[in-house]
Formats: structure tokens, sequence, C-alpha cells
């Protein structure tokens, strides 16, 4: 029986063929390579045990997260005419103490996650005029999440949120994405070989061989033109 509708026939999807692999075009270094797409990788293996710098960030997570539970629980009592200045002196006193304890707590955990992890956080960079990737190895980034979910677990077993929390930034931040036109603050720390990257939220940490760090500074603070000290020195712009 005819219907008088012709079946429109159905097109066939058509996959987007995968983008072609960078290849490498220029080294830069023994460490730093330029490659087809515009760019620049290298890997760096940061010392746990030698270089401080990723305790130190995650101290201050851990000091700035405590800093505001207290002042939270100061404006609670600001109602008691008995606060001030005793009570405000026994917040204070509360407040050194659990920056004590967080900080061994924080500097014991840390040489558990280092010993795991080798000694060594392991990291991949891309970069180019636009940005830049600081990637955490897969192999170290599936540690880091097991860490995590074990440190979660016992937390919550014990009811410790800070130890939930712990366990849940050791494993939260493996990958960052910097947007240099959005970067507003550039800190170098040529001692340490470190170059912090600044946004309004996100915040970046680059390293490199102390044979590659001039370059990788001086290509970032180029492309970095919102920042203070850019706008200081390039008036014209």
């Amino acid at each position: 029986e005819e219907t008088g509708a012709e079946e429109t026939p159905k097109k066939k999807r058509t996959r987007r063929p995968p983008a072609p692999k960078p290849v490498e075009e220029q080294r830069i270094s023994d460490n730093i390579t330029l490659f087809s797409d515009g760019k620049y990788r290298w890997k760096y293996d940061l010392n746990l045990f030698t270089n401080p710098t990723v305790f130190f960030v995650v101290w201050k997570i851990f000091f700035f997260i405590i800093l505001i539970m207290v002042f939270i629980g100061c404006l609670f009592q600001l109602g008691d005419g008995d606060f001030f200045w005793d009570g405000f002196k026994t917040m204070m006193g509360v407040f050194g103490i659990a920056v004590g304890g967080m900080t061994g707590v924080s500097l014991l955990g840390y040489l558990v996650y280092a010993a795991i992890m080798g000694g060594k956080y392991r990291v991949e960079f891309e970069m180019d005029e636009y940005g830049l990737t600081h990637t955490q190895v897969a192999e170290q980034a599936k540690k880091a999440k097991k860490i995590s979910a074990l440190t979660m677990l016992a937390g919550a077993a014990a009811r410790r949120p800070t130890v939930v929390t712990a366990g849940y930034l050791s494993s939260a931040k493996t990958r960052s994405v910097t947007d240099f036109s959005k970067v507003r603050k550039v800190k170098v720390n040529r001692t340490l070989r470190v170059i912090k990257l600044n946004e309004l939220i996100e915040h970046n940490q680059v390293y490199a061989a102390k044979e590659d760090f001039p370059f990788v500074e001086s290509f970032i603070l180029e492309h970095c033109t919102n920042t203070k000290k850019y706008k200081r020195e390039h008036p014209e712009n």
C-alpha cells in the first residue's frame, strides 16, 4: 500500500578525522622542544624532599581554611559582651594551636606523599603565546587519586572535615591551565626555579631546569601583558 510519502534516507555520520599529532620542529635546549602546533613542551621532576614548594602550597591552603573558621567563630561570638578581649585572646590561642597541629600533620602527610611518589613530582608543561598548561604525569595522577580516596575515607570515619579536605586537595590539582591574558601577578623565585602565575582565582606554578629557566621566565613575562609590572615597563601599551 502506498502512503504517498517517500522515506528520507538517513545520513551517515561522518567521523571527524583525528587531529594530526604535533611533530618536533626545533630543539630549544636538551629539555625544551618547539612543536609544529606552536607549543613549547618540556618535562620536569621536582624533588619533593629538597624543594619545599609543594609543601608550602598545601600549608597555605590549610592556614587560610583554619583562619576562616576562626574568623567565623569570632563573628558568632560578637554578641557576647564578655568576648572582648579575653574571648578574642582565647580564639587566637586556639588558632595558634590549630596552626601548629596542622603544620605537624601536613608535614607528616607530605613526607608520606613524597615517599609514595618516589621523591619526585613529575610534571609536563605545554606553553604557547596564549597560555600554559601544567599536568602531572598520568602514572602519578592515578596514585594521587588513590591517596585522595583513602584520606577522605579516613577523615570521614574519624569525623574530621579538615582531613577530608586534605584528601580532596591531594588529587584536585593534577592539572592547571593558565591564560596569559588573565594573569595579574607573576612571582619569580630563581633560587627554587619556580614561577608563580596568579589569576583572579586560578593559580599555577611553572618549573624549569637551571639552564632553561631564563628562557621560560622571559617568555612568560613577555606574554603576561596585563600584570602591573608589564604595564609599568611598557607604558606605550
